[in-house]
């Protein structure tokens, strides 16, 4: 998952507004959103190849989402798909949950993860080391830091905070954003100027490489949720939709 932004509400009707693209190898198998066969009551997209999720909600409200940290000196590591999945498996509160994945961070490349449900929603930074608590207000993810001010995140973010209150299309809409910023934008993140060319679009397009699935999670103060999901192929290419509630 490349970017995630989402408003966080405690004392609105509706607690999380979360509007997120996964952008992947298009050769890399993965599973639509759907209820785990092997995990009643688990609903995410499903990597096929480590068996992990890149974002996902359960039917009890958890709900737990992931970004990688764009670093050329790290190593590859064990999945950081089973991160997300983990929580949505068990039930330990996300403080706790974090307490243990601390111990064993460094044994996966770097990643972001916001865990939550309808009370509480944390975010952890595995290159930071500290789990944060977030109160109110809207934040974006992409392959740094929370909020760190890439154009594609600014971008989205401040389309988020205008479309608050609006329809789940709409969100669908602002991760369809392929407005290209200026090259003098762009971060530096030792991949080349064509590389950052290309990840710079809040929705990727390309023939191996691209955004996969565009996501939209709603979670209401009484547990209940809905997430829409729309998956994409080679060059941006619609291939379905999904749309569960809970």
């Amino acid at each position: 998952m490349c970017l995630i932004v989402f408003a966080w509400q405690p004392q609105s009707p509706t607690v999380l507004r979360l509007a997120s693209n996964r952008d992947e190898f298009h050769a890399r198998p993965c599973a639509a959103l759907g209820e785990w066969p092997d995990a009643p009551g688990v609903f995410a997209g499903r990597d096929l190849q480590s068996g992990g999720t890149w974002l996902g909600v359960t039917a009890q409200g958890r709900f737990a989402a992931l970004t990688n940290i764009r670093d050329l000196t790290q190593k590859a590591g064990r999945s950081r798909g089973a991160l997300t999945a983990g929580y949505l498996l068990g039930d330990d509160p996300a403080p706790a949950y974090l307490d243990q994945i601390m111990r064993d961070a460094a044994e996966h490349a770097g990643f972001n993860l916001l865990l939550g449900d309808r009370h509480q929603l944390w975010h952890f930074n595995s290159q930071e080391g500290r789990p944060r608590q977030l109160q109110s207000g809207i934040y974006g993810l992409s392959n740094a830091n929370l909020d760190t001010p890439w154009p594609k995140l600014l971008r989205a973010r401040s389309a988020l905070s205008e479309r608050i209150d609006a329809e789940d299309e709409a969100l669908l809409e602002l991760l369809a954003d392929r407005h290209q910023p200026a090259d003098h934008l762009l971060p530096d993140t030792g991949v080349g100027l064509e590389m950052e060319r290309l990840l710079s679009t809040a929705f990727i397009v390309g023939e191996t490489y691209g955004t996969r699935a565009s996501t939209v999670l709603n979670l209401g103060s009484d547990g209940r949720w809905t997430i829409t999901e729309r998956s994409f192929g080679p060059h941006g290419a619609v291939l379905g939709e999904v749309a569960l509630r809970g």
